[in-house]
């Protein structure tokens, strides 16, 4: 699958899966940036403007739910794709993050698939009808 020069944020307090996440994205041709937490993210996503989000759920300061929700009310940002990470997969998690404005909910441990498939349908996908509608 390629990603080339698509830029990805990374949002999550574990080294483990930000690096992992850092990897598999790289390898798929992705620019990516890495944020520990809400605070962290929310000046880089401004400095940056990523195509796609990944925001783990819980962290310290400003968790996923309090991220996202920043994320989608600001208008610059609101069309950005906003994905939650979380070990939790409970209907009133997913459906929490659906009210704070998420696009998707990956289960952590996620696979090499299971993310790259993710930024290829919010950005590859995404695109495609627009580039059909054109063409015609």
């Amino acid at each position: 699958m390629d990603l080339s020069g698509l830029k990805v944020m990374v949002i999550d307090d574990s080294n483990t899966i930000r690096r992992s996440a850092e990897i598999f994205l790289t390898q798929a041709g992705c620019e990516v940036l890495l944020a520990e937490d809400g605070f962290d993210a929310l000046a880089k996503i401004a400095d940056h403007h990523p195509a796609v989000i990944f925001v783990d759920i819980m962290m310290p300061r400003l968790d996923g739910y309090q991220t996202c929700a920043l994320i989608k009310k600001n208008p610059k940002l609101a069309s950005t794709p906003v994905i939650m990470l979380s070990s939790k997969d409970g209907l009133f998690d997913r459906a929490r993050g659906r009210m704070a404005g998420s696009d998707e909910y990956l289960t952590k441990p996620f696979t090499k698939d299971s993310l790259l498939k993710a930024v290829a349908h919010h950005t590859i996908d995404a695109a495609a009808p627009d580039r059909q509608a054109s063409s015609s």
